[in-house]
């Protein structure tokens, strides 16, 4: 299944192999609301880590998703697109945004596992 990572920014990534994929925690769904529209990267584009990769706008809100890791985007979810809601329903699982092919030996000091992410919440 992969390495769990996440962001103080409440974005999910699994490592496998040299591929991150990314996603929006389920507490990030919660504080969003409703998903009604999702803004996926350009195949192939670049991107380093922190920087604005895609977009997501709820009935609250509209808000970025930044690169947890720096690579190039190889896959992005179109059902997320077709289907915003879909963020809703499973965004740790179906709901995922992008796929970053990932440049060798990635910087993880600046994500949490799984611990630290709950302590963040409770903060």
């Amino acid at each position: 299944m992969g390495q769990l990572l996440f962001t103080r920014d409440h974005e999910w990534v699994r490592l496998e192999g040299g591929v991150a994929t990314v996603g929006i925690t389920h507490h990030a769904a919660e504080a969003l609301g409703d998903l009604v529209f999702v803004e996926l990267p350009d195949l192939g584009r670049p991107v380093m880590a922190g920087e604005t990769v895609a977009v997501v706008e709820s009935v609250k809100a509209a808000s970025d998703v930044y690169a947890p890791l720096s690579g190039t985007v190889i896959e992005v979810n179109q059902a997320l697109a077709d289907d915003p809601a879909l963020g809703n329903r499973d965004p740790g699982g179906e709901g995922w945004f992008y796929k970053l092919a990932l440049e060798t030996d990635p910087d993880l000091s600046g994500l949490l596992d799984i611990h630290e992410y709950r302590a963040l919440l409770e903060e």
